[in-house]
């Protein structure tokens, strides 16, 4: 075999880990298995979420390299998490049987590759550098919301959930849909496979996803959220993110790094619930807002340390 053979064949493979890895950086790991059971909760929610998936994830790798990422960010899926997720909110918003989904699906993969680039130089040639902020799911976030603002004629109805309004059974199916709420998936399957999928990736990941999903439906309670808006994992998916995010993945675990992550998560479950009642756009505003203030918190906090 020739060096450029092995070259190509080299550069398909990383290829083609970023497209695996994707799905599993949603959630900040880098697993093939946890990867996997993500892109299967998209397909037990509907195949073509599921293709639509990954084709934003095929668009964001494209972005990715025009603007100059570098083939190992790419294998490890930084390049195409955000594109999985755009795909994904395509779906939700337009469905999939008009063509033009597909296209938008792509077209807003291959965008978050310069919208990250743009997030990533305000957080490393400003002030903010001292923060190491981490640019996160901004990207799908930017290129969702003018997808969805800019498409309201095509919108699509969401399919009438089936899930339980009842109190205790909410609250349970709730524990695992807002695991799967995160990647736009109303399905406690999808919550359980991708529940898996963490703690596949690490016992401390699966763990602190259920801290989250539990402490924020608690909270949504408390703040007088319906039963069925708890059932289907809209009240709290964001605080699942924000602590994996606090507790293990940008601050070192530790005793206090949970601890830390406890109110940040309360407020993750405020912020969702006064997006969604005031009729913005929420997607992973209240995990991404979060978690920037509670990054630059820590950096003036003894006892917590960066990763």
């Amino acid at each position: 075999m020739s060096t450029e053979e092995k070259t190509a064949r080299s550069a398909g493979a990383q290829y083609g880990l970023g497209m695996l890895h994707g799905p599993s950086q949603i959630y900040f790991q880098q697993n093939v298995i946890t990867g996997l059971l993500v892109l299967a909760a998209f397909f037990v929610a509907d195949w073509r979420m599921g293709i639509l998936a990954l084709i934003g994830a095929a668009g964001g790798i494209l972005g990715g390299r025009l603007v100059g990422f570098t083939l190992a960010d790419v294998a490890a899926g930084m390049q195409s998490f955000c594109g999985t997720l755009v795909g994904a909110a395509v779906f939700a918003a337009l469905g999939g049987d008009a063509w033009w989904s597909y296209v938008l699906a792509f077209v807003g993969g291959v965008a978050t590759g310069p919208v990250t680039w743009l997030v990533n130089a305000l957080f490393t040639k400003t002030p903010l550098k001292r923060y190491d902020l981490p640019f996160t799911t901004a990207p799908f976030v930017i290129v969702a919301t003018i997808i969805a603002l800019s498409t309201l004629r095509l919108a699509v109805d969401a399919a009438p959930s089936d899930l339980p309004d009842e109190p205790v059974l909410a609250f349970l199916c709730s524990l695992l849909t807002n695991v799967s709420q995160v990647v736009l998936v109303d399905n406690v399957i999808a919550g359980g496979l991708i529940l898996v999928g963490l703690f596949v990736a690490s016992w401390k990941v699966g763990i602190a996803a259920l801290l989250g999903s539990v402490l924020g439906s608690l909270t949504a309670i408390v703040l007088g959220e319906s039963w069925s808006e708890l059932a289907n994992g809209l009240a709290n998916y964001s605080g699942v993110l924000t602590a994996i995010a606090l507790t293990v993945t940008f601050l070192k675990s530790s005793t206090a790094s949970w601890i830390y992550a406890l109110p940040w998560i309360v407020i993750t479950a405020v912020v969702t619930l006064g997006m969604h009642r005031a009729g913005w756009e929420t997607y992973t505003w209240p995990y991404i807002l979060t978690t920037w203030v509670a990054l630059i918190v820590a950096y003036y906090v003894r006892g917590l340390r960066r990763t």
